[in-house]
């Protein structure tokens, strides 16, 4: 008797061979800094944050790929300061990036810190060693 897999395993299998070549996001299992998906499409998703500049927004060349109206083309970034922590940074999005629902420019990540881009909240989770 073999194990169906569940829909979120589906999904996950099939965000990770689409996203295969996309910049430094990624579809993982949980091993350093992920984004979680936990509101909208493809929630559950999970998202590595590694050590390049990783853009989110409507234009299907970011790596994180927002497909809904409510999200700008070129929304937002996440990258990390020179003490190693991730922050996100709006780029002029119109409807705005929020953390934790306060609207914000730029913010350094904590973990368990949610993530608003459009109608998508993201969950920050810090696995990886502060540097």
């Amino acid at each position: 008797m073999s194990a169906k897999p569940d829909d979120a395993t589906m999904a996950s299998e099939a965000a990770v061979r689409s996203s295969q070549g996309a910049g430094d996001a990624r579809v993982v299992a949980p091993s350093g800094d992920v984004l979680v998906v936990a509101e909208g499409a493809n929630a559950g998703t999970r998202y590595e944050v590694g050590n390049r500049v990783v853009t989110a927004g409507r234009q299907v060349t970011s790596d994180l790929f927002l497909d809904d109206v409510t999200v700008s083309r070129a929304h937002a970034e996440l990258f990390r300061d020179d003490a190693g922590r991730v922050v996100v940074r709006d780029v002029g999005s119109l409807n705005g990036t929020y953390v934790n629902r306060v609207r914000v420019d730029e913010a350094v990540l904590e973990s368990g810190d949610e993530v608003q881009i459009g109608k998508f909240k993201l969950v920050f989770v810090a696995t990886a060693e502060q540097r």
